[in-house]
């Protein structure tokens, strides 16, 4: 066998079909056709959003490729996104450009998703999803679970900063001038002569050690000044506290797939509100017996009732003591079943936190964080949609 050459030689032109470079058992293709659906019943919402004239933007069905395709393959940033895309082939089919169209500037990508991938838009995006004509019979429209995650904020405690009192009336601001009856003590000093030596000032140090030891902190005598949606919370007794949010998710129990998410400030209610929200917008008027598993964290009086009232039978795991549920509720099948379920949705934030990036956010504040989180969860459902379809 002759031993080949070594070298490069340039095309003259170049036929490069992004469709065949893809194997045709490829797992992105079957998550690609689904997306594409789903975009294209959402056309309407696109086309309202946008006028007639003024500097064309990224197009958003391409935007939000881009997004999920972030998610899928844990890209960090949109800068590494747009460097992935330069040179990435299955990136560019993914996302629907050509092999010579040129990649956006990850500034203006960022921009552009921070226009359209609000809270409602990500909402909608998982609902066309889950609605398409191969995702949906495989939900269930009776049996779900609910629970809670933490995800840290973006945001150092260091920065968790007493809250400012209100500024005295007369007090200056930084670039005022001085007040007219100021005293020559408090007037500004003359310039010293170019004789006497220049005050040396030290810059003190951006990241500098802080010690917390024996200082009382609370979200009600602090707040983070670098996200001032962002709260201190614990996760249970005898764990350290931290800056974050509480992400939350309903999952249908037949094949753990998430229907609904939101994200809220975190307090020690925030779960069940969450809760009661995300089964009213999912079902919304139903008279249909549904089954809600959870764990014992939802195990209140006020959370079952509003349970029962909505036709919903609580399938929470009980309290050692005070339990809301009761015999009517453990002594049924179903309610072993929903304890058994309920368990996947772990799954869900398990992903999310190691291949999402969801374990600290990179955003701030809470619609963002939200918008996020509920977009994570439906790249989720894509990532496990092959294997459910060609089961």
């Amino acid at each position: 066998m002759m031993r080949g050459t070594d070298e490069t030689s340039g095309s003259l032109f170049s036929y490069v079909d992004l469709e065949e470079r893809i194997p045709g058992h490829h797992p992105l293709r079957k998550i690609r056709q689904v997306v594409n659906d789903a975009l294209a019943s959402l056309d309407a919402e696109f086309e309202a959003l946008y006028t007639d004239f003024g500097r064309p933007s990224i197009p958003p069905e391409r935007l939000i490729r881009a997004s999920l395709l972030q998610l899928l393959f844990s890209v960090r940033s949109e800068r590494q996104l747009m460097e992935q895309m330069n040179y990435n082939l299955m990136f560019r089919w993914f996302v629907g450009l050509g092999i010579d169209d040129p990649v956006w500037v990850p500034t203006v990508f960022t921009k552009n998703r921070d226009r359209l991938l609000s809270t409602e838009m990500s909402r909608k995006v998982m609902a066309a999803i889950l609605a398409h004509r191969e995702v949906a019979p495989l939900l269930s429209d009776e049996h779900f679970s609910v629970d809670g995650t933490l995800v840290k904020a973006w945001a150092s405690m260091k920065g968790f900063q007493p809250k400012a009192d209100a500024a005295p009336p007369d007090d200056e601001g930084p670039g005022d001038p001085p007040a007219p009856d100021a005293t020559p003590e408090t007037a500004p000093s003359e310039t010293p002569a170019e004789t006497d030596p220049m005050p040396r000032y030290t810059k003190p140090h951006r990241n500098a050690e802080v010690d917390f030891k024996g200082e009382k902190r609370s979200n009600a005598t602090h707040a983070s000044i670098t996200d001032p949606d962002a709260r201190l919370y614990k996760k249970s007794p005898g764990t350290g506290a931290m800056l974050c949010f509480i992400g939350h998710a309903l999952m249908e129990n037949r094949n753990g797939l998430i229907v609904q998410g939101d994200l809220t400030r975190a307090d020690g209610h925030a779960e069940r509100k969450a809760a009661l929200d995300m089964v009213h917008r999912h079902s919304p008027g139903s008279t249909r017996r549904l089954t809600l598993g959870a764990d014992k964290g939802y195990d209140a009086g006020g959370f079952v009732s509003e349970l029962r009232k909505a036709c919903v039978t609580p399938h929470v795991a009980q309290k050692a003591r005070h339990s809301a549920i009761d015999g009517r509720t453990t002594r049924h099948e179903g309610y072993a079943l929903s304890q058994k379920h309920r368990k996947k949705i772990e799954e869900a934030f398990g992903w999310a936190k190691t291949v999402g990036g969801m374990a600290q956010t990179m955003y701030r504040g809470v619609e963002r964080v939200r918008s996020r989180f509920i977009l994570t969860m439906a790249a989720n459902n894509l990532a496990r949609l092959p294997r459910l379809l060609t089961a």
